[in-house]
């Protein structure tokens, strides 16, 4: 049997590819789906079936894409109304090689949520392992709440239904296959494990030492952060996003092609560490670092302003074109050749965001009253504790939130470690506030000092 797990780094998103006799299915795959050919090829199989277990919100599929290069046949749960692909329901099986794959019907996170349970007749008719999708994680279930708050309850117990009736009922030593690692939003603490099985679940996940009426009280309570770029991706993966080209590096632009482009209207995004942006950026960038793209571009950027990508020496540009590929942006113009350090030789202008340590941020405090903003999730903000007098407002709802931000007054960001005050900061001064500044180290560095934190 073959069988791989392919991660998209940033996304915490597992695919998979599994094949016997020649022939091989891949679940779950990214939209940057060469990899899965590849795959094929050096082990000498045909890659005939695809499964998408549910409609993904938090990036785009690439089961077009997969199939545009293979012909293999797409599959979906038939509870949703998908523009493409052939529906499967409970109880449907295929044959690869010696491998049967049966389809369980598993809603909850979505209603067309299905699982794939693989058995291996060569072997045994027991099952072997299980591609539950998003409904079951190592050590955490996912999230209930996308039908919005009339429909939580329903659907908690309905995922409960599903792993407690289904999943779990294989047996203990069946493998379980997640689509999401540590890391994604679509579960709340996900355990940094590559697999699990059914009798560890049953065990140590917490989710599932709670009956069902505890489980769905619990989750009732649940509030996660939705990022509006969900519903893009919701979209796309139900009617099926445009086809990429075969290169979708975008290529690079002088500074005279980016003067152009903003004088028409752009999103420069700068990709650089938030000491580099704060001592100076082009003016409007938004600041959001390499490794934070797929947790926070989502938030902050649309989908048909082009945008161009600064960095500091035009280097590991493949990945970080792949990172907006995965969450649907077909509108990158471009990269500024050269890096920021061109713009500044060529003499253009340029805008900073003032920083302080830590302890300037103590004595500070303790002769002035800035504007303290915490923009650390709510869970680092109640489980960590904050400095006294900060207020809270989580980095994706900052937009929202700007008319509770002074204008006239001496603002300063404090996040975990600078990097999402960095994209704060930005944010701010692109709605023209002129006196903020970025508290480099965050809370982690104030804790390192000692200071004191409130609960």
């Amino acid at each position: 049997m073959l069988f791989e797990r392919i991660v998209a780094e940033g996304l915490a998103q597992n695919s998979y590819l599994i094949g016997s006799g020649g022939r091989a299915a891949v679940i779950d795959p990214r939209r940057d789906c060469e990899v899965y050919p590849g795959i094929a090829r050096r082990n000498n199989v045909t890659i005939t079936h695809i499964f998408e277990t549910h409609r993904n919100e938090d990036y785009v599929t690439g089961s077009l894409e997969l199939k545009e290069r293979t012909g293999a046949e797409i599959f979906h749960g038939a509870n949703a109304a998908f523009a493409y692909g052939k529906p499967v329901r409970e109880g449907d099986r295929f044959t690869i090689g010696s491998l049967d794959l049966e389809v369980q019907e598993t809603p909850g996170h979505t209603e067309e949520s299905i699982s794939v349970v693989v058995r291996d007749r060569e072997v045994s008719d027991t099952p072997f392992m299980v591609f539950c999708g998003d409904t079951l994680f190592a050590g955490d279930i996912a999230r209930t709440d996308f039908y919005g708050p009339g429909r939580n309850a329903e659907m908690a117990g309905k995922i409960f239904d599903s792993i407690t009736g289904k999943i779990l009922t294989l047996g203990e030593g069946v493998i379980i296959c997640p689509a999401h690692g540590a890391g994604s939003v679509c579960g709340g603490d996900i355990a940094d494990h590559p697999f699990t099985t059914a009798g560890y679940e049953k065990q140590t996940n917490p989710l599932l030492q709670k009956g069902r009426d505890e489980f769905i009280a619990a989750r009732k309570e649940e509030t996660p952060y939705v990022p509006p770029y969900f519903r893009k991706m919701e979209q796309y993966n139900l009617n099926g996003a445009p086809l990429l080209p075969r290169e979708p590096f975008p290529g690079y632009l002088s500074i005279g092609d980016v003067n152009r482009i903003r004088k028409e209207g752009c999103q420069v995004v700068d990709i650089r560490a938030p000491t580099s942006f704060g001592a100076g950026h082009i003016p409007d960038s938004i600041s959001i670092w390499r490794e934070g793209i797929p947790s926070f571009a989502g938030w902050f950027l649309d989908y048909e302003t082009p945008i161009i990508i600064v960095d500091d020496f035009n280097q590991g540009l493949d990945q970080v074109s792949r990172h907006f590929v995965r969450l649907g942006y077909d509108n990158l113009a471009g990269v500024l050749l050269g890096g920021f350090p061109a713009w500044t030789k060529a003499a253009q202008d340029i805008a900073t965001i003032p920083t302080f340590s830590v302890q300037e941020l103590k004595r500070r405090l303790e002769t002035e009253s800035p504007f303290l903003l915490d923009v650390r999730d709510m869970k680092n903000w109640r489980n960590v504790g904050h400095i006294r007098g900060a207020r809270h407002i989580y980095i994706g709802e900052l937009p929202g939130h700007i008319s509770e931000i002074p204008e006239n007054e001496p603002v300063v960001i404090c996040c975990d470690a600078g990097y999402k005050g960095g994209l704060g900061a930005s944010i701010l001064a692109r709605h023209n506030y002129r006196n903020v500044t970025n508290v480099l180290g965050g809370m982690t560095a104030w804790k390192q000092a000692g200071y004191p934190i409130e609960p």
